[in-house]
């Protein structure tokens, strides 16, 4: 039968299509952080190959479960025009491309902050993060780590975002390369970035591993996604990982 015909096959074809796009970008990103983090941190993740395991296993699930709103509504939006995702640059003005490349981010890191404060309730933590908070300490296959009621909660916020707020497809495709790109690099266990720009005034405001790192040994803490706006205004920022200063620049 042609898939065309058949709604719910094109659909399903396209969960599983987009699902096998997400995996494969996680294999992808995770993997080649974890080959620099052997070339420039010899032995950091040495004896932690069953927790990698774990960590790959997790999410791979995860990607399943990222998969599905994703394919559903990029199926919609090919055929039937259903998200806010356009492909002209003169639909919109070119100030609105950077524009709303900053409502993406903001938007998801403040649905970030505010879910993973609730996931860290005694009862949501044993229910659901604690898979995640498992990787003890962290590392480049760590960042899809989720148990599938926190994979959930992730899994609808981009898709959400684009049924209502218009986003060009090159910058949704931004929003989902530095989504990708920090949430491994938050979590390889080493600063990529220089010690000047981690200290500087945009470090101040902006999560890299040193930040999130501190949330991966205090757990009551830095809970940002992407900004440290929320964790400022709320008291939970507690500054960087003096462990992992410790270990030293790339």
């Amino acid at each position: 039968m042609d898939a065309s015909g058949s709604p719910l096959l094109a659909a399903t074809l396209g969960v599983l299509g987009m699902t096998a796009m997400i995996a494969a970008r996680y294999m992808a990103s995770s993997g080649l952080f974890a080959v620099l983090t052997q070339k420039v941190k010899p032995g950091l993740y040495q004896g932690m190959g069953g927790q990698i395991r774990r960590e790959i296993s997790w999410s791979l699930a995860s990607a399943a479960i990222y998969g599905l709103p994703a394919g559903i509504l990029a199926w919609g939006w090919n055929n039937h025009g259903w998200t806010k995702v356009y492909s002209d640059f003169s639909e919109y003005s070119l100030w609105y491309l950077p524009a709303s490349l900053l409502i993406y981010l903001f938007a998801h890191d403040t649905w970030f902050y505010w879910t993973h404060r609730l996931f860290h309730d005694p009862k949501w933590f044993r229910r659901a993060h604690a898979v995640h908070h498992s990787s003890k300490p962290p590392t480049a296959w760590a960042a899809m780590n989720f148990h599938p009621i926190e994979a959930l909660s992730g899994a609808i916020v981009i898709p959400a975002l684009v049924l209502i707020v218009p986003i060009h497809v090159s910058m949704l495709i931004t929003v989902l390369v530095i989504m990708t790109v920090m949430g491994v690099t938050n979590h390889m266990g080493w600063e990529m970035f220089p010690r000047a720009l981690v200290h500087s005034r945009f470090g101040n405001w902006v999560i890299t591993a040193s930040h999130h790192e501190k949330h991966h040994e205090e757990y009551t803490c830095n809970y940002g996604l992407y900004f440290r706006f929320w964790d400022k205004l709320c008291g939970t920022d507690r500054g960087l990982s003096v462990k992992l200063a410790q270990r030293g620049p790339a």
